[in-house]
Protein backbone atom coordinates (compact mmCIF):
# COMPACT_ATOMS: atom_id res chain seq x y z
CA UNK A 1 0.00 0.00 0.00
CA UNK A 2 1.36 3.41 -0.96
CA UNK A 3 1.99 6.24 1.47
CA UNK A 4 -0.69 8.33 -0.27
CA UNK A 5 -3.29 5.61 0.19
CA UNK A 6 -2.32 5.21 3.83
CA UNK A 7 -2.75 8.96 4.38
CA UNK A 8 -6.21 8.89 2.79
CA UNK A 9 -7.19 5.97 5.00
CA UNK A 10 -5.95 7.86 8.06
CA UNK A 11 -7.88 10.92 6.89
CA UNK A 12 -11.05 8.92 6.39
CA UNK A 13 -10.91 7.01 9.65
CA UNK A 14 -9.02 9.03 12.27
CA UNK A 15 -8.35 12.64 11.26
CA UNK A 16 -11.70 13.75 12.65
CA UNK A 17 -10.37 12.88 16.12
CA UNK A 18 -7.41 15.22 15.62
CA UNK A 19 -9.80 17.99 14.56
CA UNK A 20 -12.01 17.42 17.60
CA UNK A 21 -8.95 17.52 19.87
CA UNK A 22 -7.89 20.84 18.32
CA UNK A 23 -11.41 22.18 18.85
CA UNK A 24 -11.38 21.02 22.47
CA UNK A 25 -8.03 22.61 23.27
CA UNK A 26 -9.07 25.80 21.47
CA UNK A 27 -12.31 25.91 23.45
CA UNK A 28 -10.35 25.71 26.71
CA UNK A 29 -8.18 28.64 25.59
CA UNK A 30 -11.16 30.89 24.79
CA UNK A 31 -12.37 33.68 27.04
CA UNK A 32 -15.15 32.63 29.40
CA UNK A 33 -17.86 34.71 27.70
CA UNK A 34 -17.02 33.22 24.30
CA UNK A 35 -17.06 29.73 25.81
CA UNK A 36 -20.56 30.36 27.13
CA UNK A 37 -21.77 31.61 23.75
CA UNK A 38 -20.21 28.61 22.02
CA UNK A 39 -21.87 26.21 24.46
CA UNK A 40 -25.26 27.83 23.94
CA UNK A 41 -24.91 27.80 20.16
CA UNK A 42 -23.84 24.16 20.29
CA UNK A 43 -26.80 23.19 22.48
CA UNK A 44 -29.20 24.89 20.06
CA UNK A 45 -27.63 24.06 16.71
CA UNK A 46 -26.37 20.48 17.04
CA UNK A 47 -29.81 18.94 17.55
CA UNK A 48 -31.02 20.98 14.58
CA UNK A 49 -28.10 19.77 12.46
CA UNK A 50 -28.97 16.20 13.45
CA UNK A 51 -32.61 16.71 12.49
CA UNK A 52 -31.65 18.23 9.14
CA UNK A 53 -29.21 15.34 8.57
CA UNK A 54 -31.99 12.80 9.21
CA UNK A 55 -34.43 14.67 6.95
CA UNK A 56 -31.80 14.88 4.20
CA UNK A 57 -31.07 11.16 4.48
CA UNK A 58 -34.78 10.40 4.34
CA UNK A 59 -35.37 12.59 1.28
CA UNK A 60 -32.29 11.58 -0.70
CA UNK A 61 -30.89 8.07 -0.90
CA UNK A 62 -27.40 7.78 -2.32
CA UNK A 63 -25.98 4.25 -2.31
CA UNK A 64 -22.34 4.19 -1.31
CA UNK A 65 -19.80 4.13 -4.15
CA UNK A 66 -18.57 0.63 -3.32
CA UNK A 67 -22.14 -0.65 -3.55
CA UNK A 68 -22.80 0.98 -6.92
CA UNK A 69 -19.33 0.20 -8.29
CA UNK A 70 -19.19 -3.29 -6.83
CA UNK A 71 -15.72 -2.94 -5.27
CA UNK A 72 -14.21 -3.21 -1.80
CA UNK A 73 -13.66 0.20 -0.18
CA UNK A 74 -10.31 0.95 1.43
CA UNK A 75 -12.06 1.17 4.82
CA UNK A 76 -14.93 -0.97 6.01
CA UNK A 77 -18.39 0.52 5.96
CA UNK A 78 -21.93 -0.77 6.03
CA UNK A 79 -23.65 -0.63 2.62
CA UNK A 80 -26.25 1.90 3.81
CA UNK A 81 -27.24 5.37 2.63
CA UNK A 82 -24.19 7.56 2.11
CA UNK A 83 -26.04 10.87 2.19
CA UNK A 84 -25.00 12.99 3.99
CA UNK A 85 -21.56 12.19 5.32
CA UNK A 86 -21.66 11.98 9.13
CA UNK A 87 -17.92 12.62 9.50
CA UNK A 88 -18.11 15.69 7.29
CA UNK A 89 -21.23 17.12 8.92
CA UNK A 90 -19.68 16.74 12.37
CA UNK A 91 -16.42 18.45 11.45
CA UNK A 92 -17.96 21.18 9.33
CA UNK A 93 -20.41 21.91 12.17
CA UNK A 94 -17.58 22.24 14.67
CA UNK A 95 -15.61 24.39 12.22
CA UNK A 96 -18.65 26.61 11.68
CA UNK A 97 -19.06 27.10 15.42
CA UNK A 98 -15.49 28.35 15.54
CA UNK A 99 -16.02 30.70 12.57
CA UNK A 100 -18.37 32.58 14.84
CA UNK A 101 -16.35 32.46 18.05
CA UNK A 102 -12.67 31.81 17.22
CA UNK A 103 -12.05 32.52 13.55
CA UNK A 104 -8.34 31.66 13.41
CA UNK A 105 -8.97 28.10 14.58
CA UNK A 106 -11.91 27.74 12.20
CA UNK A 107 -9.57 27.91 9.20
CA UNK A 108 -7.65 24.91 10.50
CA UNK A 109 -10.86 23.04 11.34
CA UNK A 110 -12.41 23.70 7.93
CA UNK A 111 -9.18 22.55 6.25
CA UNK A 112 -9.28 19.33 8.28
CA UNK A 113 -12.98 18.86 7.48
CA UNK A 114 -12.16 19.24 3.79
CA UNK A 115 -9.33 16.71 4.04
CA UNK A 116 -11.64 14.26 5.81
CA UNK A 117 -14.33 14.80 3.17
CA UNK A 118 -11.87 14.22 0.30
CA UNK A 119 -10.50 11.16 2.09
CA UNK A 120 -13.96 9.68 2.56
CA UNK A 121 -14.59 10.05 -1.17
CA UNK A 122 -11.15 8.67 -2.09
CA UNK A 123 -11.51 5.52 0.03
CA UNK A 124 -14.83 4.77 -1.64
CA UNK A 125 -17.38 5.25 1.15
CA UNK A 126 -18.95 8.53 -0.08
CA UNK A 127 -19.78 10.32 -3.27
CA UNK A 128 -18.94 14.01 -3.65
CA UNK A 129 -22.62 14.95 -3.22
CA UNK A 130 -22.60 13.29 0.22
CA UNK A 131 -19.82 15.49 1.56
CA UNK A 132 -21.00 18.67 -0.18
CA UNK A 133 -24.49 18.14 1.24
CA UNK A 134 -23.00 17.71 4.70
CA UNK A 135 -21.04 20.97 4.42
CA UNK A 136 -24.08 22.85 3.18
CA UNK A 137 -26.39 21.51 5.88
CA UNK A 138 -24.07 22.32 8.75
CA UNK A 139 -23.15 25.79 7.51
CA UNK A 140 -26.76 26.83 6.91
CA UNK A 141 -28.14 25.44 10.17
CA UNK A 142 -25.41 26.88 12.38
CA UNK A 143 -25.42 30.26 10.62
CA UNK A 144 -29.21 30.52 11.02
CA UNK A 145 -28.98 29.42 14.66
CA UNK A 146 -26.37 32.08 15.38
CA UNK A 147 -28.33 34.78 13.56
CA UNK A 148 -31.44 33.87 15.54
CA UNK A 149 -29.62 33.86 18.89
CA UNK A 150 -27.98 37.19 18.08
CA UNK A 151 -31.14 38.84 16.73
CA UNK A 152 -33.18 38.00 19.81
CA UNK A 153 -30.22 38.77 22.09
CA UNK A 154 -30.51 35.32 23.63
CA UNK A 155 -26.77 35.11 24.28
CA UNK A 156 -27.05 38.01 26.74
CA UNK A 157 -30.31 36.87 28.30
CA UNK A 158 -29.15 33.36 29.08
CA UNK A 159 -25.81 34.21 30.65
CA UNK A 160 -26.62 37.62 32.17
CA UNK A 161 -23.29 39.26 31.34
Amino acid sequence: MSLTTSLYIFGAKYLYLVALAIAGVSFLRMKRDKQKELILLTIISFPLVFIVLKIGAYLYFDPRPFVVGNFNPLVFHEPDNGFPSDHTILLSSVAMLFVIHYRKVSYILFALALIVAISRVYVGVHHTVDVLGAFLMSIVVIALSHITLSHFKIYNQVWQK
